[in-house]
């Protein structure tokens, strides 16, 4: 597949397109927010009535994007945005082509340009390095908190966690701390957006693994505190039951009050994943159930209870258990809700729901179907992510195969829901290239890895989401040479609801708002003839 081109930027170098390069100059965008009284790309005009969506170009945020000759596969993001500087991004991502390793992305100018920061390896950790999936999470102060993992042995496993800090929004990092040891996946990190210093880490704690599986049941999702920033940390505690024997995939989220959320999946008796007994080979999924569950503390931790969010969730593929996709949790701190949402085959194919609780996680909906598509449609909607603007609109990013009857082309979609979750609106195309989801590690087996999740930052006017895109890669077959090139894309969609003000100075307002909302979603200095152009849907 052919490589985007990026719109040009006077007075700078191009904007790094998926194939492209490096984009600079970023005037304009600072005055365009200025006159929006916003200081970052990612806050807009919110006018009453319908809304609007402009879709800026897919630029690339890893800079191997530019180069063919390095098939490095970038998956996983986690993006987050400073409280403080609120045009510093920071994209944390795992790499799992030609070596399991781990980047860190920054942006100071809201998402138009990306520089790279080293991640410091830890000493004493086994060579060749390999840091891995890396999580990140900003303090109220503007203080960047970094996790990965370390891996050893020809299998490798997890060796030990650390976090590493930054002052400076990620240009630098300070050498990384210890702070879990052996044998612990699928860390996640998150900080508490009130108290300063106060940090949370939820992982999966095996006891013993094989070839792609865990040989023992009964490894449970432990979550530890530490109130001093990540030197020191809390005796972990269990929030899975004891009588949860398959438990993967825990996602950590604050709420309103220092409320503490954690979903994840239990899997029953789903032995084909668990244990790996499919050998890391594609085919139909486990035909039995999981459970979607969602965890929640009032006191920092100390104690927990559950609820089955989904009783019945149908498995829509097979996984390595390493590497499961994470359910987002997301909360409206502001009305009290809570979100998690993860894909079912429930109607026989994948599709995307939403589940809503108004009571604090205690009960939630049933669930909402996301996509648009036509039920039955036996293309797939999976890898859903949310955010939750100031103004309580909840926006939901989410792989998208609709466009390929053979269910095997990518594109990456948004919706939004206006009245807290039970309905949504139409779907918004953010990429502007369909993408081959066979392209990643374990393509040869036929069970391609596109990564654990997506990345989604939403405010009142606008979203940011990046993905995973293997547009510029190649099938990866033995003859091949192992071919797995993923990058990072992003996009914005601006948001904007017509003005119902009808004089000419108000309507010029209305109109020079517009404007700059389209120069900032282009995250550019100016269109060129040749450029690309943003994409309006209602």
């Amino acid at each position: 597949m052919a490589p985007v081109t990026a719109p040009a930027v006077a007075g700078g170098e191009q904007a790094p397109a998926l194939g492209g390069r490096r984009r600079r100059g970023v005037a304009l965008l600072a005055a365009g927010a200025a006159i929006l009284g916003t200081g970052t790309l990612l806050l807009g005009a919110s006018m009453p009535g319908a809304r609007t969506a402009t879709v800026g170009p897919n630029l690339a945020i890893d800079a191997e994007a530019a180069d063919n000759r390095r098939p490095t596969a970038n998956n996983s993001p986690s993006l987050v945005r400073n409280p403080v500087r609120p045009a510093n991004l920071v994209v944390a991502n795992r790499i799992d082509n030609p070596l399991f390793s781990c980047a860190l992305h920054v942006s100071s100018d809201a998402g138009a340009s990306w520089a790279e920061t080293a991640i410091p390896f830890p000493d004493g950790e086994e060579s060749p390095p390999r840091c891995f999936a890396p999580d990140v999470a900003f303090g109220p102060d503007g203080r960047l908190f970094v996790a990965f993992s370390t891996l050893i042995g020809a299998g490798n496993s997890p060796h030990a966690a650390w976090i590493a800090t930054s002052a400076d929004g990620g240009r630098t990092l300070s050498v990384p701390t210890k702070v879990l040891g052996p044998l612990a996946f699928q860390v996640r990190l998150t900080a508490d957006p009130v108290r300063r210093d106060r940090l949370y880490l939820a992982w999966l704690q095996a006891s013993g693994v094989g070839t792609l599986s865990f040989t023992e049941e009964g490894n449970p999702v432990d979550v530890s505190r530490s109130d001093d920033g990540g030197r020191t940390w809390s005796p972990p505690r269990s929030i899975s039951a004891a009588g949860r024997r398959m438990v993967v995939a825990p996602s950590p989220v604050l709420g309103a009050g220092g409320s503490l959320y954690c979903a994840y999946l239990d899997l029953g008796d789903d032995r084909l994943d668990y244990e790996g007994a499919h050998e890391g080979r594609g085919g139909e999924p486990y035909n039995g159930t999981w459970q979607l569950v969602v965890a929640r503390s009032l006191d920092g931790g100390r104690t927990w209870r559950d609820t089955v969010v989904d009783p019945a969730l149908v498995p829509t593929t097979r996984f390595v258990v390493y590497l499961p996709e994470l359910p987002s949790l997301a909360v409206d701190r502001a009305r009290r809700r809570v979100y998690v949402a993860y894909q079912s085959a429930r109607q026989g194919d994948s599709d995307v729901y939403v589940w809503t609780s108004t009571d604090g996680g205690i009960r939630f909906s049933r669930g909402t179907r996301v996509n648009d598509t036509p039920r039955h449609d036996r293309t797939s909607q999976y890898l859903p992510q949310l955010a939750v603007a100031p103004d309580g609109r909840l926006d939901v990013v989410y792989d998208d195969r609709r466009g390929d009857p053979a269910d095997v082309l990518d594109n990456v979609s948004l919706q939004s829901s206006v009245d807290g979750g039970r309905s949504f609106g139409s779907r918004i195309r953010l990429s502007d290239h369909a993408f081959d989801s066979r392209i990643g590690f374990g393509s040869e087996t036929g069970l391609a890895d596109l990564g654990s999740r997506l990345a989604l930052v939403s405010t009142d006017g606008a979203a940011l989401a990046v993905w995973p895109d293997t547009r510029a890669g190649g099938v990866t077959t033995p003859a091949s040479g192992g071919f797995e090139k993923q990058d990072l894309a992003r996009a914005v969609v601006a948001f904007r609801r017509p003005s119902p003000l009808r004089t000419p100075l108000r309507a010029a307002g209305a109109a020079l708002l517009g404007l700059v909302g389209l120069l900032l979603v282009a995250g550019s200095r100016g269109w060129r003839s040749t450029g690309g152009r943003g994409r309006r849907q209602r």
